[in-house]
């Protein structure tokens, strides 16, 4: 994401879901998880999420991943968990390529070409 003089205050699920590595289904999940983590939702019933809420995400994404705790564990550490003061940097998107969406042609075109393949196999085998 391109560097701007304007601060954002606030991110949708889908720029969390960039800046942190993770999938949207699993932030979902976590909210139930870790009641620390309560992101605001706006008129539309769209999550948003503060600086502060992104910490803590990462700072569960840090415990479950890197650390190896289990939720019940990572529960427990969060009860003593204290966020660091929001100092009001702007968070970087990461470059997280998007997931290729595979055409169903694409699809039947590489299985011809696989029962072909295997076809020919089976014919030297034969000989």
């Amino acid at each position: 994401m391109k560097s701007t003089s304007i601060k954002k205050l606030y991110y949708s699920i889908s720029e969390v879901s960039r800046i942190t590595g993770l999938e949207q289904y699993v932030l979902r999940y976590w909210e139930t998880e870790f009641p620390e983590l309560k992101p605001a939702k706006n008129r539309a019933g769209n999550r948003i999420y503060t600086n502060k809420d992104i910490k803590l995400i990462m700072h569960i994404k840090q415990l479950l991943r890197d650390e190896k705790y289990t939720i019940e564990g990572a529960k427990q550490v969060m009860k003593e968990f204290t966020p660091e003061p929001d100092t009001g940097e702007q968070l970087e998107l990461l470059n997280v390529p998007q997931k290729k969406k595979i055409q169903d042609d694409e699809i039947k075109k590489e299985m011809i070409e696989v029962k072909e393949f295997l076809e020919e196999v089976l014919v030297k085998l034969e000989k």
